[in-house]
């Protein structure tokens, strides 16, 4: 069991979130209540009855159910609402700064409005009582011109994200499918990061770094099959956004007490701990670093490095990572010695 001071440091330590996609955020009484707002019937009789759905085999599996849930989010303050409810929980954690993964594909294709997706999310950011940006993703089991494509919707919105990613079913998908579309965000100024090595091999990352020129690896943890890669990654000091009960929900591990985070930050390598899809996997971040802890051999040493790692591997302005890094010192210093 973790004990007490160690669980309070977890949990009350400032810390960012990386990893988060917006849609995963979306309970089962939320998504109830959007469906009977808009008069969407679910496959499913009751709240119970989803939440007993979200048993995932693998990668696929979770995508269905995920993207039924997304079916009943169709109007701007639909979207408002997901995202609110998200940041609302993301502060009792203790989050100073979230970076919001979304797809706005997911609702394109059922004819929701591209403007609408993002203006809903945007406004409850700018409510929001934390820092938040939004990441624009492309499904990657979809084609590169309906990535390019999407990217040409997103013009007028440029003021809205800041960056790119990819997810979605990995296996089959490498990164290089995605070159052009990348090459183009980038020439359009914005931050570049991509799922890579979670179900797929560490080839991903590779291809990721190497092809698409991200500036954070999304998942990552298989990079240490590739001790070459490994080097790279310290090397160049690139982030890999963790998300610990999403690899066990989706059995990246059999359990937590075979994860290797404590093996990715003794490698010297920028690892963050974040939620993924936090409402079908089973916690938040505070969640995510409570049942970490719990079951590897990370103490309050791990705690600080994850934490400033967090805000190092953010993409917010170099004056304000300062002043977020100085709250993480501060708070360290008043831990008590173990």
């Amino acid at each position: 069991m973790l004990n007490e001071q160690l669980r309070n440091i977890v949990q009350g330590m400032p810390k960012a979130e990386l990893h988060i996609h917006i849609e995963g955020s979306l309970e089962p009484e939320l998504i109830f209540a959007l469906a009977q707002r808009n008069s969407v019937s679910l496959a499913y009789p009751s709240v119970e009855a989803l939440r007993q759905a979200y048993a995932f085999t693998d990668l696929q599996s979770f995508l269905d159910i995920y993207y039924a849930g997304a079916s009943v989010l169709l109007t701007e303050q639909d979207f408002y609402d997901m995202t609110a409810a998200y940041l609302k929980r993301a502060h009792a954690d203790s989050v100073r700064h979230a970076e919001i993964f979304f797809d706005p594909q997911t609702h394109t294709a059922r004819g929701v409005p591209f403007e609408t997706v993002i203006n809903g999310i945007w406004r409850a950011c700018q409510d929001a009582p934390i820092s938040a940006s939004l990441i624009m993703c492309f499904l990657r089991h979809l084609s590169e011109d309906e990535a390019l494509d999407t990217l040409e919707q997103a013009q007028p919105f440029l003021d809205k994200f800041i960056g790119v990613g990819l997810d979605s079913s990995e296996v089959g998908h490498p990164p290089e499918k995605f070159r052009r579309v990348f090459e183009r965000a980038r020439a359009l100024g914005l931050r570049l990061v991509a799922h890579a090595g979670e179900e797929g091999p560490p080839d991903y990352i590779t291809s990721a770094l190497e092809v698409l020129n991200v500036e954070r690896i999304d998942h990552g943890v298989r990079c240490l099959e590739d001790p070459v890669l490994v080097e790279c990654i310290k090397r160049e000091q690139i982030a890999l956004t963790v998300c610990p009960l999403s690899n066990i929900k989706l059995r990246v591990f059999d359990v937590m007490g075979e994860h290797n985070l404590r093996k990715l930050l003794d490698a010297g390598l920028k690892a963050t701990v974040n939620s993924d899809d936090p409402a079908y996997f089973g916690g938040y971040i505070n969640q995510n670093f409570v049942a970490a802890f719990e079951a590897l051999p990370l103490d309050a040493s791990h705690a600080k490095q994850l934490a400033r790692n967090s805000f190092e591997a953010s993409f917010i302005e170099p004056e304000q990572k300062r002043a977020f890094l100085a709250e993480v010192d501060a708070f360290f210093a008043n831990v008590p010695a173990a």
